[in-house]
């Protein structure tokens, strides 16, 4: 479950999806693979200041749910992650390197979205759109605000 994070400065909630194929699709990604996966993660999120709210396996590709902060870009997220949990995998499941010709684990590409804590993008536009017209909102939706 995502939380608040309060800075000095500034309390957010940043998650993203981030789904990261291996290389040439291949299928690698066994039970001992998804094992080191995870336990890597623990380490970069104690190392890092990035909170793994989900971890999803499939055979050659991986989901992952990541809470951060502003100050961290999402490609350099991405990058430690996908670079820190291949050398660990690697290093424990050498086998692992004989299937993937190229000794890379990760395929470069990968697809990465942004998650609201709260709400759809419309529900957020339509917030955000609101706002500075409380008096015209609270005349156009009265009969749904007299059911709270």
């Amino acid at each position: 479950m995502s939380i608040y994070i309060h800075k000095s400065h500034n309390v957010n909630v940043l998650i993203y999806h981030l789904v990261c194929p291996t290389k040439y699709r291949r299928v690698v990604i066994t039970d001992k693979v998804d094992k080191i996966l995870k336990e890597t993660c623990l380490g970069i999120a104690l190392r890092y200041e990035m909170h793994f709210l989900e971890i999803g396996t499939d055979h050659d590709h991986v989901h992952f749910l990541i809470q951060t902060i502003p100050m961290t870009l999402p490609t350099n997220m991405v990058r430690k992650i996908k670079s820190l949990t291949s050398r660990e995998i690697f290093d424990q499941a050498p086998e692992i390197k004989k299937q993937l010709w190229g000794g890379e684990f990760w395929s470069d590409e990968y697809y990465l979205s942004t998650v609201g804590k709260n709400g759809s993008e419309t529900a957020i536009q339509e917030y955000v759109k609101g706002q500075g017209r409380q008096k015209e909102y609270i005349k156009l939706h009265k009969d749904q605000l007299q059911l709270f």
